[in-house]
């Protein structure tokens, strides 16, 4: 989703958010990636589309729909989109902080929460103020 908002969003504002959620993802991807590979590399790969906060986080999701839009539309509709997305992400990290002991992935469960609850207000302050009156 963040990905096209260089190219699709109107407000500057929004591309920078994009540009940072692009950023701060690759890094959670890349430092669980890394904890994956050191503490279980003897195990397959599995992907858990039950986990607490993924359906939540998934489910909205419209990628031809927002391939089909631009300016301020695009911008609504990201923002539409984007708000659920991070909410599943907290209410995931919020339940590796509650069932897990490893404080790697506990600090990092927290880094998650506080950035994107800080993104979840300004993106609800950037909708009222952009949707048309």
């Amino acid at each position: 989703m963040s990905n096209l908002a260089d190219t699709r969003a109107q407000h500057s504002e929004l591309k920078q958010l994009a540009a940072g959620i692009i950023s701060d993802q690759e890094r959670e991807i890349a430092k669980m990636s890394e904890w994956r590979d050191k503490w279980f590399a003897e195990k397959a790969k599995a992907i858990n589309h039950n986990f607490p906060g993924m359906a939540h986080g998934m489910g909205g999701m419209d990628l031809k729909k927002l391939e089909s839009l631009l300016g301020n539309e695009f911008d609504i509709e990201f923002l539409k989109q984007m708000i659920p997305h991070h909410e599943g992400a907290i209410e995931m990290a919020k339940n590796r902080q509650k069932r897990d002991t490893n404080s790697e992935l506990k600090e990092l469960a927290g880094d998650i929460i506080t950035a994107q609850e800080a993104e979840i207000k300004q993106m609800h302050a950037w909708f009222g103020s952009w949707q048309s009156p």
